[in-house]
């Protein structure tokens, strides 16, 4: 089809011969045939005008704007490079996703938004508390109970209120990142869970008492499970328990309950070291008195046969000779019977000897002298002077 019209004169689609072209340009221009502009030309035309706008114009100030192009994209690649510390380890993200884990040092990753580096602290020890804030009170820190996180059901059906820490650190920096989109809150509600399964199948006297530190073994070992299952990437060092008391209400009248408890544990202590006093004592007497019969028995056992064996010797001696053994028994005998005896023998031959009765030896009392005062005749026998 004829792109000139009829009647027309020749002129083309886009108008007549002497008309605007599709490229701003008449048809007619310089016998172009109607054929669009060169695109070289056009290029050229608008670094022409690029270069006009440029101060100081011409080639200069394109070296200039490359220079400054390779500034820009030096810094940019210079951004990449990062610093991991001793206690941190470093995730590269290749556009969100995981790329690798680099150690303490300086390292290179391609700048953003191509990658992006985290470096958590996987030696720093972090605590989670749970029944209780921690916060800033002028220049000291307070305490804030949280009642709806440290009320709790014991095994025998007891309210108690316990406030504990949890001390946990990062154990694997990739899935501490990835896996678990708020480890702090996971921690915690982990730890209350897990809290709660523990004291609930507790007495309220072993959690409060003896039992503490079973409570925190068990809840430890079941909240590394639970967050073993979900694979948080955390390890838990310690649970702490902070404080382990029954309800404010009644705290008051457990105490005392408490304190009779202690008082009657107490007398019993007594009691029993009063036992294990006199029983010992009593046990050591009885052994002793029947230590002392035993040998009274072998003494008379060891004397009745003494005696005996002597009996028999002397039967054996006075069957050999009857008088030498007769008068030597009666010898022993009047030596045993008189041996203390106080007795005076005289001789009725001698003369002048007044015998008399010792009646203060027999009455007990002091003798007076016998001998007459000084002047008084002295009697002779036959009671003359």
């Amino acid at each position: 089809m004829p792109w000139n019209g009829q009647g027309g004169g020749g002129g083309g689609p886009w108008g007549g011969s002497g008309g605007p072209g599709p490229w701003g340009r008449g048809s007619g221009n310089k016998g172009d045939g109607g054929q669009p502009p060169n695109l070289d030309e056009m290029l050229r035309r608008a670094q022409d005008r690029l270069r006009g706008l440029m101060p100081g114009g011409g080639g200069g100030s394109g070296r200039l704007v490359a220079l400054a192009v390779v500034v820009v994209l030096l810094l940019w690649l210079a951004t990449g490079i990062y610093r991991v510390n001793p206690d941190e380890e470093g995730v590269i993200r290749r556009f969100g996703a995981y790329s690798q884990t680099t150690t303490s040092g300086l390292h290179y990753h391609l700048p953003a938004p191509i990658e992006s580096v985290e470096t958590p602290k996987v030696t720093r020890i972090n605590r989670t508390d749970v029944g209780f804030n921690t916060e800033s009170i002028g220049r000291g820190v307070g305490r804030q109970a949280l009642p709806e996180e440290s009320l709790m059901l014991t095994g025998d059906e007891n309210i108690v209120d316990i406030n504990f820490s949890v001390f946990w650190v990062i154990k694997d920096a990739q899935a501490y990142l990835f896996n678990v989109r708020n480890p702090e809150a996971t921690v915690k509600s982990a730890a209350e869970a897990a809290i709660r399964e523990v004291v609930g199948r507790t007495p309220i006297a072993s959690v409060l008492a003896e039992g503490r530190r079973q409570v925190e073994t068990d809840t430890e070992t079941l909240l590394q499970s639970i967050l073993d299952s979900y694979s948080a990437g955390l390890q838990v060092t310690q649970v702490q328990l902070q404080k382990v008391d029954p309800p404010q209400p009644v705290i008051e009248a457990y105490r005392d309950v408490q304190k009779a408890r202690a008082d009657q544990e107490r007398l019993k202590n007594e009691a029993e070291a009063y036992q294990n006093t006199i029983v010992p004592a009593a046990r050591g007497d009885a052994e002793q008195k029947i230590q002392n019969a035993e040998a009274y028995r072998q003494e008379i056992i060891a004397r009745s046969q003494g005696d005996a064996q002597r009996f028999l010797s002397v039967l054996a001696a006075y069957q050999v000779n009857k008088d030498v053994t007769t008068e030597r028994l009666y010898l022993e005998t009047m030596e045993d019977v008189l041996k203390n005896a106080n007795k005076v023998l005289i001789d009725k031959s001698v003369e002048g000897v007044v015998p008399y009765l010792p009646l203060p030896a027999l009455t007990g009392k002091q003798p007076t002298s016998l001998l007459p005062p000084p002047g008084t005749p002295q009697l002779k026998a036959g009671g003359k002077p």
